[in-house]
């Protein structure tokens, strides 16, 4: 059998200083280990409606292709944080 499957212990190093500031904020918000944690990506765009068979295939990409925008971006949910307020009628 070729290569190795135990793992490596330098896999994230590259990405050390990213870890570090991720792991900052973390400590600075006060999230808990055991908190519903909810990773997103956002600036994407989603075809959403089908296009005709005979269409220009660069221009008309098909039904739920998702193409990611070169600002696209992460989002960090706390789920277990998220306040639920419902609303209050005004009193008449």
């Amino acid at each position: 059998m070729l290569g190795n499957l135990e793992p490596e212990e330098n896999v994230m190093e590259q990405n050390n200083d990213i870890l570090s500031k991720l792991s900052n904020v973390i400590q600075t918000l006060g999230w808990e280990v055991d908190d519903e944690i909810c990773v997103e990506v956002g600036g994407v765009a989603v075809t959403g409606t089908a296009t005709n068979p005979n269409a220009n295939q660069k221009w008309a990409k098909p039904f739920g292709t998702v193409t990611y925008q070169k600002d696209a971006f992460i989002v960090i949910k706390n789920r277990s944080r998220k306040p639920f307020e419902p609303s209050i009628a005004p009193e008449s």
